[in-house]
């Protein structure tokens, strides 16, 4: 069907009194940079949503590219035409021959007049617009309570829109309202989701990944730059940050204490991330913990692995089932690169039966005999790459390999 126009809806930041404009300025300033490579679009700005003018672009593409665009809670494409009785209906029933119509057909016409010197009432417009799709296409059914087909019909001064469907986007807060942080990105499952739902609630988030050379492979860092550039689809870029983490990996392998490995990692990831986000200007981490699921994710476990940084610890996932987890990597993209056979650090020296009831006071203690490892964290910091990742980079195919060869927890 040719559409008119796009109707995009803003989502739950509408409800926030005097930062309102804030957020829809933050959102529409991601809606005209993701629009960018469509030139003939034009964006007309309403209270509370937006109209994209289509002037012969593929609504279709738009779509696709717009429900990414946190803050954005549904699209609905529409016809237009002019406010005159006539034109309304032989819109309708147009539109409505386009539908797959069988006896079982249900549908009802909702219609609103928003310029109230339109001759005909909203209850009124109903029974003129419906009476000839009913006559037109006799095997339809008027249901008043969710039927298959809701013809919205809005009528205004200037013109007329005509729309049945209502398109699910992202929702949320628009990008980087509410702040920046640091995700740490490993290469599986639950981390790429958890930097999704928080730019979701508005965070702008810089990508963390620890790799062990010559331990990990480069195809394993190119994996991790495939699931930031996935996630970059939603934002239009992100920060990669990628960490040198062999000599601090390596300086807690035979200290006597292999059951504390994974709680000896994690603390210094949290280190390490903290130092970056001072120095990027974040002012939280994210990970992919989500409760019970490995060792490190237990609650003693947490609790012991956070006390390494002062910073607030953002675990999107904590109460989330795996398969939950996993549904949701499915829908945003992610999950295919996700299950890629490459590994990443918290795969090596892996103990047979790590600890998942660390104890703070042995952990601290052992910690402060490696008299190397400040130097260590902070040299990690100091030979950190930096790449920005952008949507339409073109990166090593990676080829999809064998789901079963992987681990899919985030940082055990």
């Amino acid at each position: 069907m040719n559409y008119d126009m796009l109707l995009l809806r803003f989502g739950e930041f509408t409800l926030k009194g005097k930062n309102r404009n804030r957020f829809e300025k933050s959102v529409l300033q991601h809606i005209r940079s993701v629009l960018k490579p469509y030139p003939r679009v034009r964006i007309i700005r309403e209270y509370g949503r937006s109209l994209v003018e289509l002037n012969g672009e593929s609504p279709v593409e738009l779509i696709g590219v717009l429900r990414k665009v946190f803050g954005l809670v549904s699209i609905s494409p529409v016809r237009v035409c002019p406010s005159e009785l006539d034109p309304i209906i032989s819109t309708a029933v147009t539109m409505m021959g386009q539908q797959a119509i069988t006896d079982n057909t249900t549908f009802k016409v909702n219609a609103r007049r928003v310029w109230k010197a339109f001759p005909h009432s909203s209850q009124e417009m109903n029974h003129l617009v419906g009476s000839p799709l009913l006559r037109t296409y006799p095997e339809l059914k008027v249901k008043v309570k969710q039927p298959d087909i809701e013809l919205r019909v809005e009528i205004r001064e200037k013109e007329t829109y005509l729309y049945y469907e209502v398109i699910p986007a992202s929702g949320g807060y628009p990008l980087g309202t509410n702040g920046r942080a640091m995700l740490l990105l490993s290469g599986g499952i639950d981390s790429p989701v958890a930097g999704w739902s928080a730019m979701r609630r508005g965070l702008e988030i810089e990508c963390v990944h620890f790799y062990s050379f010559p331990y990990t492979s480069q195809l394993a860092k190119e994996k991790v730059m495939e699931l930031a550039r996935l996630l970059s689809g939603y934002s239009g870029q992100i920060k990669l940050h990628l960490v040198p983490f062999t000599d601090v990996q390596t300086s807690f392998v035979g200290i006597g204490q292999e059951n504390l490995i994974i709680t000896f990692m994690r603390r210094a990831m949290l280190r390490i991330a903290s130092l970056l986000a001072e120095r990027e200007g974040a002012l939280a981490i994210v990970t992919g913990d989500s409760l019970g699921q490995v060792a490190s994710q237990t609650l003693p476990s947490m609790n012991v692995i956070g006390r390494a940084t002062e910073l607030p610890i953002l675990r999107p996932l904590v109460t989330m089932d795996k398969n939950d987890i996993i549904q949701l990597a499915q829908d945003i993209g992610t999950f295919e690169t996700s299950i890629l056979p490459y590994e990443d650090c918290c795969t090596l020296f892996v103990p047979k039966s790590p600890t998942t009831n660390p104890n703070l006071n042995i952990v601290e203690r052992t910690e402060a005999s490696l008299i190397q490892l400040p130097a260590l964290i902070q040299a990690a910091v100091e030979q950190t790459e930096s790449i920005i990742i952008k949507p339409d980079m073109q990166l090593s195919d990676l080829g999809r390999g064998d789901a079963q060869n992987v681990v899919n927890e985030d940082w055990f």
